[in-house]
């Protein structure tokens, strides 16, 4: 595995240790609690980030670039276990997709999303960013609870 690969695998590993310790740390009755009406919860926010990870992944090694929100309702992943679980599911395709990659060569290869033809390395930075964007939400949700 290149330096670059070893890079985007090690940051979407921090991501998914990051999903546990969120919901780990929360009172089960929380996670799926509104702070606003306008803004998801907790639980909300790390299964979106969840979410773009497993998308893409099965995009990668399937070809199949559903977007995961019908199995990933709050009534389906109700209890911590679930989310847990759930983050086992995404990891293993996670994992799944970075055994394609031999070297950094790879993630110049193009691959063809919903949104046209990407480069590897470019679909895989977009979904760090959208990833990440959610897990800071979380994390300024989680925040706010305990302020209050």
């Amino acid at each position: 595995m290149g330096h670059l690969t070893a890079w985007f695998d090690h940051e979407f590993l921090r991501l998914q240790l990051r999903w546990r310790e969120l919901i780990q740390a929360i009172e089960p009755s929380k996670i799926y609690k509104r702070t606003s009406v306008h803004e998801l919860s907790l639980g909300e926010q790390i299964v979106r980030s969840a979410g773009a990870v497993e998308q893409t992944f099965d995009g990668i090694t399937a070809n199949l670039w559903d977007d995961p929100f019908e199995w990933t309702l709050p009534e389906n992943l109700a209890t911590r276990e679930k989310l847990l679980e759930y983050f086992d599911e995404v990891e293993a395709t996670r994992q799944r997709g970075f055994g394609l990659f031999k070297d950094d060569l790879d993630l110049l290869k193009k691959v063809m999303t919903p949104s046209g033809q990407m480069h590897l390395a470019s679909l895989l930075l977009d979904t760090l960013v959208r990833a990440r964007n959610h897990q800071v939400r979380a994390e300024e949700i989680q925040k706010q609870m305990k302020v209050r």
